[in-house]
């Protein structure tokens, strides 16, 4: 069996990934889960993470597992996040611009290079696609826009004034304001995307109901054991809300409501 927690798996909070891990491991063999891996899975692209053969754990962005990863993966359950732009199990994606922009709002950056992480990012891609869609008229918005392949980078071409602006997951400008504080020198957050459903935990789609129920029920004793509280801290963790496959359907819908009006693309 395999598991990862890919998602917000920064270096410098890698050591208590794994202890939450650890945890999650010991919930499993103690609710009579016999195969459990000991040590996580990093591998270098997420996708190989949520593939089967094998699938016991992972975290997986939302608008992926309701597209492309509808048939292979099973929602398990949803962490709440301590961070500016989370509410329980939803969160939202930070605009982020140079602080010395002339920007006041989303639509003073018509015109702008806009840089995202990944086309099936919700946080990066589908998110300020939807908060575009309303003021880009059917038109093109940006000038142009530019692939980085992850958060971090977004924020550096900004940074670098390569591109003008990115939406970055809120969880993540946290956990690099927190730890990483210098990456995010001369920046600033313009405004916040619609609240939409946090990153799931998944396994694999021919999981039991009653495997999954298993699982859910190890993470939420882990969630709550008095020796992580540490470990949740760094994490930003602060909760736990079982969730479905339709709990990730308002991503499609912001998703068919950009294209409704004439915008389907990040452009």
């Amino acid at each position: 069996m395999r598991a990862s927690l890919p998602m917000y798996d920064l270096p410098e909070v890698r050591d208590h990934t794994d202890r939450l891990w650890t945890a999650i491991a010991e919930e499993l063999h103690g609710l009579g889960v016999a195969d459990v891996p000991d040590m996580l899975e990093r591998p270098a692209d997420h996708h190989d993470a949520w593939r089967p053969p094998g699938l016991l754990l992972s975290q997986s962005c939302g608008y992926p597992v309701a597209t492309a990863l509808r048939d292979v993966v099973r929602v398990v359950a949803t962490p709440h996040y301590a961070a500016i732009g989370c509410d329980g199990p939803r969160y939202r994606s930070a605009v982020v611009v140079r602080a010395s922009s002339r920007a006041a709002s989303l639509d003073d950056l018509r015109g702008t290079v806009c840089a995202f992480n990944a086309g099936d990012s919700h946080s990066g891609y589908n998110a300020l696609r939807a908060a575009v869609a309303p003021i880009a008229n059917g038109r093109p918005f940006f000038s142009t826009t530019i692939g980085t392949g992850a958060h971090a980078a977004s924020i550096a071409v900004v940074r670098d004034r390569r591109a003008d602006v990115c939406a970055v997951d809120c969880v993540t400008w946290a956990l690099l304001s927190r730890y990483r504080p210098s990456s995010l020198s001369g920046l600033a957050v313009l405004a916040h995307t619609e609240p939409a459903p946090g990153l799931p935990f998944v396994t694999a789609g021919d999981c039991s109901d009653a495997a999954v129920e298993t699982i859910r029920n190890a993470l939420d004793r882990a969630f709550s054991r008095p020796d992580l509280a540490d470990t949740r801290a760094a994490l930003l963790i602060g909760g736990l809300s079982v969730s479905t496959l339709d709990t990730y359907v308002p991503l499609l819908e912001m998703e068919r409501a950009a294209v409704a009006l004439g915008y389907p693309d990040l452009e």
